[in-house]
């Protein structure tokens, strides 16, 4: 057999089982549902249901884009403190180049605040 000692053999199958293994079942659980419970519509089984009380008025409402924008940059400033913590605990064992790479990662993240405070985001309204 000349396939036996193929090196990328291993991968091939590797990669068809890595393709089938989700596959299947989603293939599987498809046909049992179409099987099992065709789809019957109607005015019940669409309408939406909370509690047992029929829904009443609408169920959408604005939502302030500001919560958003704080929420995102709560995110990206806390995850940047989390950068900074290995710095500051291995400062002075840090070469001249760590320290540099630092200084313009601090540089960035006080542009990003600089940014956000010269368009108004930090102002609640």
């Amino acid at each position: 057999m000349a396939y036996e000692n193929h090196p990328y053999l291993f991968l091939c199958v590797f990669a068809g089982i890595g393709l089938l293994f989700p596959l299947v079942p989603l293939l599987l659980a498809r046909i049992w549902a179409s099987v099992m419970a065709p789809p019957k519509p109607s005015l019940e089984k669409n309408a939406s249901y909370e509690c047992g009380l029929p829904s009443t008025g609408v169920g959408t409402f604005q939502f302030k884009s500001e919560y958003y924008l704080y929420a995102i940059i709560f995110l990206i400033f806390d995850v940047e403190a989390i950068f900074l913590l290995p710095f500051a605990t291995a400062f002075m064992d840090l070469p001249l180049g760590a320290f540099v790479a630092m200084l313009i990662f601090l540089f960035l993240l006080v542009e990003g605040l600089a940014w956000a405070w010269v368009k108004g985001i930090l102002e609640w309204k």
